[in-house]
């Protein structure tokens, strides 16, 4: 089982070229960064978790940016968004973003997307939080237009482009209904959320892996009902505070990557971490 790592990278923590070197140089396959371009003061939508929202959510580094300085000081280690929180953004400035880092790290990134839970963040970005979920679709088929082979153009409910020449393209190829790069879907199982996984992605991103005996096979009807292959499917439990019982159950499930959390601290807190999990490379 392959075992990536997640974290909280802010301005206080790890710098994101030493913790990537550390990672690739002790056998972790992956890098999985989240994203808030900003938390409002004034809010009232309650942390999921509850209680005070961590100091982190308000200092995280851009995803991009720091994904960009751990491509650039390793050769094979994954990198991944969890989430990239798609209706915040520009879908064609996204878009390129996407595909330039997919292409200078040779083919490494996972794009995993969410919809977000902070109500006041996503309003300042213009997104009405009803759409959201609307929104995120729209703009990924608008993405996949832009990363087609050839030129394509798009128009959807909430943004549109004309046939373009839009270079580089991810590495992947198009599989599918799917374009772009590595494409997992994060969320709490559902008919919406599986849904969208079958309709524009490679699998799902489930946050703390909880509950999935029962929610795979549901997830895995919906797949093969859409017409995807049922061995394409990628499963990725992400957040997951490891044990050896929880990663030999994921084993059972089928599951091949598991994403552990990683505290949003310094150098030292940090590499003791990965000497903990070091047990289950």
């Amino acid at each position: 089982m392959r075992i990536a790592v997640t974290i909280f990278l802010t301005d206080e923590t790890i710098a994101p070229v030493r913790l990537a070197r550390e990672l690739e140089a002790r056998g972790f396959a992956g890098l999985y960064l989240p994203e808030h371009t900003h938390i409002p003061v004034e809010r009232t939508t309650p942390y999921p978790a509850g209680g005070d929202l961590p100091r982190e959510y308000g200092r995280t580094l851009d995803p991009f940016v720091a994904l960009g300085q751990a491509a650039a000081v390793t050769e094979g280690l994954g990198l991944g968004t969890g989430i990239t929180l798609v209706a915040q953004h520009d879908p064609i400035d996204l878009a390129k973003q996407i595909a330039t880092l997919d292409h200078l790290s040779g083919g490494r990134f996972t794009l995993g997307v969410g919809f977000g839970w902070n109500v006041e963040e996503a309003a300042d970005h213009g997104v009405r939080w009803r759409d959201r979920r609307e929104l995120g679709r729209d703009r990924m088929a608008l993405m996949r237009a832009l990363w087609a082979e050839e030129p394509t153009a798009y128009e959807g409910e909430f943004g549109s482009v004309r046939a373009s020449s839009a270079y580089p393209k991810p590495v992947q190829k198009p599989r599918g209904p799917v374009a772009g790069p590595r494409t997992l879907v994060g969320g709490a199982a559902g008919p919406k959320l599986f849904a969208h996984i079958a309709e524009y992605a490679d699998g799902w991103l489930p946050i703390g892996g909880r509950g999935l005996t029962e929610s795979l096979p549901v997830l895995r009807g919906v797949w093969a009902d859409a017409g995807r292959d049922p061995a394409a499917l990628q499963v990725v439990p992400y957040a997951v505070f490891p044990s050896a019982g929880k990663l030999a159950h994921y084993a059972e499930l089928g599951i091949e990557e598991v994403v552990v959390q990683l505290p949003p601290a310094g150098e030292a807190e940090v590499l003791g971490m990965l000497d903990a999990y070091g047990e289950y490379l």
